[in-house]
């Protein structure tokens, strides 16, 4: 049974703290409606949130650059989005969308895959620096036509930062359970290019035994213009080492991941682009830390892609997109064994809009796999205005996935794979109205509804059997979604969201599922930011949690984790701390995997810049 009592929880806790106006910065910030924020996922051509017919939230991670440790704690404001993590420092989580498993999940960097074929665990696994990156845009259900069939729950593009000043950005800190960080940011910026670089490191010798951990990741960014048009050259790496306790089964477990990745992204003109992008990532496994030659797998897998696409206003209002892909994976692995893949696709999407009054969108994917496979994935949504600033919004799209090798061939003490394991395929319907009432304001409600077929699970018939991969036949998920986006005025903002989920299968014959049915069946979140004078800053964000917990295992109560930073971001030095789960809630996100209590973090930015 669904219980609402605890949501309050989250509007309670935040309001008081916006009940007494703060006193106007010095020179308050130029604030842009909520409505005319510009958003390029799900849609053709940019357009605003306030003309987009699809849900899609934006957020932007270079505005407060020291409040926030990791991504998902700038993805967790997003009440749609669940977040399962193992670790802290973004050492490993799993990201999903309305319900949707992390495998349904697309994860792209500058509108690039960042999939992995052996396992879609790594997909947040990003090698550019938090620091790096510019705004993550979250496009709620399906985007299959776009972006690839296989983006049946959300899609998920994190871009890179892009500067305008020459700076140098030196960070150090330190906190709780032996962690410390540092970080390095520097920028160059010319009449015709501009230079990016980034590190940073952070490490732990963990809250409990064998959950340590060490992540390093690095990028350098080039961006010119050349009589070709504007190009941008990006490398980036990472190197991840963790105790992995608990992490999947009843073990002191270690793991160690590296990724690579390159990129030239090439803009002929307005119209037409196109990207070529590599990607690497390693895995090595070590089921017992204490005896490693015991059972190890390690993994390499390969991907290349490339694209290239056409915007063009074929009539007046009505714009054509349209894309031409290729993608090719390989994996060599001591456990799943050599593999390879190749995808080609041609895809196109017509927009046809009246800003202000309504618009219609239709588009079709036609997707081919190794072996002649073929899939369709077609779309429609559309908007219509009504009076008083509301808008109307619905779509429905198809999507289809083929098992990772992980799902295919994988076996160990606890995990049997199964090589005749069906694609998944899932249709996703949803409607919705959006209101913006000022400038300052926006306020939406959604439903949606998603009917999968043959959704690749773990199950088994009791504790004493193996998880294996087996096909669900039939899934489905209902749910609502809100959200209020509220500037208070020159100094603080208010976000606040929350998400309704209910999910139903077809008969598994008494069968335990591992993590399909592992959903939050409420998620109530809220951010509160306030700008005070001197360049001061306070966040508080609060997040309430119901999981749904399948029988037998004992129902989770909700839970509450409480986090507060505190910043300054003015000057040459500036001062943060971080401040996570105040109130030291124990709960889990993945079962049998116990999450960090109450820690701090504190430390020290040092900023040189120079105007062009």
């Amino acid at each position: 049974m669904i219980r609402l009592r605890y949501l309050p929880v989250v509007f309670v806790a935040v309001l008081p703290l916006c009940a007494q106006q703060a006193p106007q910065p010095q020179t308050p910030p130029a604030i842009q409606p909520v409505s005319t924020t510009v958003v390029v996922l799900g849609d053709v051509e940019p357009v605003s949130l306030g003309e987009s017919a699809h849900t899609v939230v934006t957020l932007d991670a270079s505005e407060h650059p020291l409040a926030s440790q990791d991504i998902e704690d700038y993805l967790r404001t997003d009440s749609s989005v669940d977040i399962q993590q193992r670790a802290g420092a973004g050492v490993m989580a799993d990201i999903s969308l309305r319900g949707a498993s992390f495998e349904q999940t697309l994860v792209l960097l500058n509108g690039l895959r960042m999939d992995s074929v052996e396992t879609s665990h790594f997909n947040l696994d990003l090698p550019v620096p938090l620091a790096a990156l510019g705004n993550i845009d979250i496009l709620h259900g399906a985007g299959s036509t776009l972006y690839g069939s296989d983006a049946i729950g959300g899609v998920v593009d994190f871009t890179t930062w892009e500067p305008d000043v020459t700076s140098l950005r030196i960070r150090g800190g330190a906190g709780s359970y032996g962690e410390d960080e540092e970080g390095l940011l520097g920028s160059v910026v010319g009449k015709r290019w501009s230079e990016v670089i980034a590190g940073d490191r952070e490490r732990s010798t963990g809250f409990i035994y064998d959950r340590d951990y060490r992540t390093e990741d690095a990028s350098t960014e080039t961006r010119f213009k050349t009589a070709l048009g504007a190009s941008d050259l990006l490398f980036a790496g990472n190197d991840r080492a963790y105790g992995a306790n608990q992490f999947y089964g009843n073990y002191n477990s270690w793991e160690r991941t590296k990724g690579w990745f390159a990129a030239l992204t090439q803009k002929f003109d307005e119209h037409t682009a196109a990207d070529v992008a590599y990607r690497r990532h390693s895995d090595i496994y070590v089921l017992l830390r204490d005896d490693p030659a015991y059972y190890k797998n390690q993994h390499i897998d390969d991907g290349f892609e490339g694209d290239v696409r056409e915007t063009r206003e074929i009539f007046k209002n009505t714009t054509l997109l349209a894309g031409l892909e290729e993608t090719t994976d390989q994996i060599a692995s001591t456990n799943l064994g050599y593999h390879g893949r190749n995808s080609g696709a041609g895809y196109g999407e017509v927009s046809w809009r009246v800003p202000g009054r309504w618009s219609i969108e239709g588009g079709l994917r036609e997707q081919i796999f190794s072996g002649g496979r073929a899939v369709a994935s077609p779309m429609a949504a559309g908007t219509f205005w009504l009076p008083e600033s509301l808008k109307l919004h619905g779509s429905v799209e198809h999507g289809f996935r083929i098992p990772t090798y992980l799902d295919l061939y994988y076996s160990d003490p606890t995990t049997l794979g199964d090589p005749n394991l069906k694609p998944e395929s899932v249709w996703n319907y949803e409607g919705g109205v959006d209101w913006y009432p000022a400038g300052r304001v926006s306020a939406t409600l959604t439903a949606f509804y998603s009917a999968q077929k043959n959704t690749v699970d773990y199950t088994r018939a009791s504790p004493a059997d193996l998880w294996q991969a087996t096909n669900i036949p039939s899934l489905h998920f209902t749910g609502i979604e809100s959200s209020l986006n509220w500037r208070l005025n020159g100094s603080q903002q208010l976000k606040l969201s929350w998400t309704l989920l209910k999910g139903t299968q077809g008969s598994l014959h008494g069968l335990e599922s591992e993590s399909v049915f592992d959903y939050p069946v409420n998620n109530g979140r809220a951010e509160w930011t306030w700008s005070l004078k001197h360049g001061l800053l306070l966040q508080s964000r609060l997040g309430v949690v119901e999981r749904y917990t399948q029988a037998p295992a004992p129902p989770q109560a909700p839970y509450a984790v409480w986090d507060v930073s505190a910043v300054r971001e003015v000057g040459r030095f500036r001062p943060y701390l971080q401040m996570t789960n105040l109130a030291n809630t124990g709960y889990q996100e993945i079962a049998n995997v116990q999450m960090q209590g109450r820690s701090f973090v504190g430390g020290i930015e040092f900023v040189f810049s120079r105007k062009r």
